[in-house]
């Protein structure tokens, strides 16, 4: 499948198989991890990869009820290792450079057959609490992996026109 393929395939999974994820293929996606961007190649993250059903169960409650967490056989949170690091443009670089390597993680599980969903609704104190992570760094993304269970969903995106401009920034809604 060529890139824009694996993208258009690729959605978000809130219902998984009861099936664990092969070594191999965890293997794989996580090396699409390690080998993500960053910036000044500073790769200021760690990844704590969970698949202990009692760990994903207590997570559940930390990532404000969602049943996937406890379904999916992994779950792999996103560490930011330099919380107080901004950019020149004055914009954090923990949770971009992480973003970067957690769609990574999307694409490559994408191409290995699995699915995966981004879990932005966590408390931070809770899943720092049961994954044992310190006060001192940041978990920027929580995000599902395993064997959907289902038909995908239609996918539905604004149209380019809405969202891109050239050159110089045009409002695509006139002012009120």
């Amino acid at each position: 499948m060529d890139f824009l393929e694996l993208v258009e395939t690729r959605h978000s999974v809130r219902h998984y198989q009861p099936r664990d994820v092969e070594p191999e293929k965890l293997e794989r996606i996580l090396e699409a991890v390690r080998l993500a961007p960053s910036g000044s190649n500073r790769q200021p993250w760690k990844f704590v990869v969970v698949r202990d059903p009692e760990v994903r169960r207590r997570l559940v409650e930390a990532c404000s009820g969602q049943q996937s967490v406890a379904q999916a056989p992994v779950i792999i949170a996103g560490v930011g290792l330099m919380p107080d690091r901004v950019m020149r443009c004055g914009v954090p670089g923990d949770p971009v450079d992480v973003a970067i390597a957690m769609e990574h993680l999307a694409l490559a599980a994408t191409a290995e057959g699995l699915g995966t969903c981004w879990i932005g609704a966590f408390y931070q104190d809770k899943v720092r609490e049961v994954l044992g992570i310190p006060d001192s760094v940041k978990v920027i993304e929580c995000m599902t992996l395993g064997y959907p269970e289902g038909d995908p969903r239609p996918k539905t995106r604004k149209p380019l026109d809405e969202i891109v401009c050239y050159d110089r920034w045009e409002d695509s809604e006139p002012a009120e």
